[in-house]
């Protein structure tokens, strides 16, 4: 494959930290490369560095002749007096760019819902950033170097990223350089993985999946003081395998040596141990949404919602931009209230919310993280094992020597892996994790996962980050046009059934949109008979599905009466619920076949 960029001999030190030491790596043509690694090591530096926009201190970087590199910076460097329409498509004429389908593509892809005429100087940080990424995609480059380009996309924008890198050029033509913390979105598009670490840059084969596998076959021949580290990494690759098989096969994943590695690792949740735990600390009745709408004006924003939430429930809620995920959350916080039906909430709730703006951090700004923890409780219990303030700070990652930092002086991922954990320590029984992912890298993210596998609580979650929806979450919900759907099939029949209302949504705003997408798929038709057997089928299910609620609800009138110190016999009955939750996720799948074939 032909030479695209290479860089020899780097070497990069700031007055208090050698960055880079002596490193020598190279871009192929048909490189599609994720940068990982923690925050602060050196993966924006280096994508600086490789795309001429840093100079070492020594070393040099080298690009062929005729070859054209785009850059997309984490820092908003547009022009502000520009419209939107100026600073995609430049002076370009529209019947010079509206014929070009990828021109089409990009804009339906990242800016439909951006006025076209509107100043960049009045657009949020999010749509300045769609702006930007649309105004690079739309050009030709034979390189990309893309700095963090989901932040503040949604999971559809970051869906149709993926597509596009990976249809944009030929397999074996082009090359592509991301640094990014989302998991799901490594896996898509990359063939390889360079981890920034101690100074060096190491490679490894395939996406996100396959550099798990070839760290904990790296980490288990470590020294000792590597242990924890490969722990978590092999608990991340148990997952991988088991919970979501289809991304660890790309070429040059070697499962057998993943089976074997895992072989002994127990599943990441132990469900029914801790829905067991949930029900005893917060009984039957959790939050119940009755029959909900709440308006704002004349504008309705979620009309007849029905949500029994459950003890340990693990619930993930998908919803684009605006479609009411907030308000959702605030009727079960408490901070919003019903237009229409009512919220009913158990005595013993008690709800804490992740939220994305640090409030809880306020107040302590100026002490050290040592005193904010020593406030606290002594000691917390996580997978069964009591561990205190300061463990649990070395578990997200802090060193001995940040706990004398003050907490204004904190980054950013310190601060969010602080607030989570002095939510933690009030111990609530709901947690809210609102965006929870933001500015933290993927070994936090991991270490995150980590310690909400063993929180024997009701859990909701909203998120961009597919990976770690799925990671953390047992089921998914959906906001869709005002109503509140279960997704039996996860986040890819969300995406399914969010394609087809795309095109409704891109004609809100004055600006261009893109030609019509692909042939919808039709569902064959059914004969006479078949059609009858499909809907006496759906009314079976029907009444399966309301008998399997009643003994569910009768299930929990059980263990909030039962003896809470027999923790095994709470166990079983946790055990059978959540059989029976399985049994009714199993039908709602059929019943969805079904509707489809009969529509």
């Amino acid at each position: 494959m032909a030479h695209l960029l290479g860089a020899e001999a780097l070497h990069l030190e700031y007055p208090t930290k050698v960055v880079f030491d002596g490193i020598t790596i190279g871009v192929n043509e048909g490189d599609r490369i994720g940068i990982v690694g923690r925050n602060g090591d050196g993966k924006s530096t280096l994508l600086g560095l490789l795309a001429g926009r840093k100079e070492p201190d020594s070393g040099r970087v080298t690009v062929r002749n005729g070859v054209t590199v785009g850059v997309l910076d984490q820092s908003d460097t547009l022009d502000h007096d520009k419209t939107v329409g100026q600073t995609i498509v430049g002076g370009f004429d529209e019947h010079e760019w509206a014929g070009d389908p990828k021109v089409r593509d990009v804009i339906s892809g990242l800016a439909s819902d951006i006025a076209w005429d509107a100043l960049v100087a009045d657009l949020s940080g999010g749509q300045r950033r769609r702006v930007a990424l649309a105004a690079l995609l739309v050009g030709d480059h034979d390189i990309l170097f893309l700095d963090e380009p989901t932040n503040h996309l949604d999971v559809e924008g970051i869906t149709w990223l993926a597509q596009h890198l990976n249809r944009r050029w030929s397999k074996n033509s082009g090359g592509l350089l991301v640094v990014t913390h989302d998991r799901w979105f490594l896996d898509a598009i990359c063939t390889a993985t360079w981890e920034v670490h101690d100074r060096i840059v190491e490679p490894f084969e395939g996406g996100y999946a396959a550099y798990v596998l070839q760290r904990v076959e790296r980490d288990r021949s470590a020294a000792v003081s590597e242990a924890k580290r490969q722990n978590l990494m092999k608990k991340e690759l148990a997952w991988l395998r088991r919970g979501a098989p289809a991304r660890t096969a790309k070429p040059k994943f070697r499962i057998e040596a993943a089976n074997a590695l895992i072989a002994d690792e127990p599943p990441v949740r132990n469900t029914v141990e801790l829905a067991g735990m949930a029900t005893a600390r917060l009984g039957k009745d959790v939050v119940d949404i009755l029959d909900v709408t709440v308006s704002y004006g004349d504008r309705t924003v979620i009309k007849d919602v029905e949500w029994r939430i459950a003890p340990g429930e693990r619930t993930g809620i998908l919803g684009v931009n605006g479609a009411g995920k907030s308000t959702l959350l605030g009727l079960v916080t408490g901070e919003v209230e019903a237009t229409e039906g009512r919220v009913k909430r158990g005595k013993t709730v008690q709800v804490a919310t992740l939220t994305q703006q640090l409030d809880e951090l306020a107040e302590y700004e100026q002490d050290r993280v040592s005193d904010v923890i020593g406030r606290k409780r002594t000691s917390y219990v996580a997978g069964g094992k009591e561990m205190t303030p300061g463990q649990l700070l070395e578990r997200l990652g802090f060193t001995s020597a940040q706990l004398s930092t003050p907490v204004k002086d904190l980054s950013g991922g310190q601060r969010r892996r602080l607030q989570l954990l002095l939510i933690l320590l009030d111990e609530p029984n709901v947690l809210v994790l609102d965006e929870p992912t933001n500015d933290l890298d993927t070994d936090m993210l991991a270490a995150m996962e980590d310690l909400l596998d063993s929180w024997p609580g009701t859990l909701l979650v909203v998120s961009h980050d597919r990976y770690f929806l799925e990671r953390v979450t047992d089921q998914q919900y959906a906001i869709m046009d005002g109503h509140f759907r279960h997704l039996p099939g996860g986040i890819d029949q969300y995406l399914e059934l969010n394609a087809g209302t795309a095109g409704s949504r891109s004609q809100e705003h004055d600006r261009p949109t893109a030609a019509g997408g692909g042939p919808t798929k039709k569902t064959p038709k059914l004969s006479g008979a078949e059609l009858r057997n499909a809907q006496q089928e759906i009314k079976a299910i029907d009444r399966k599905l309301h008998k399997l609620n009643g003994q569910i609800e009768q299930a929990h009138e059980k263990v909030a009466v039962h003896d809470q110190s027999d923790f095994a016999g709470i166990t079983a009955l946790g055990a059978k619920i959540q059989a029976m939750y399985g049994e009714i996720a199993d039908l709602e799948v059929r019943w969805l076949e079904l509707s489809e074939l009969v529509e």
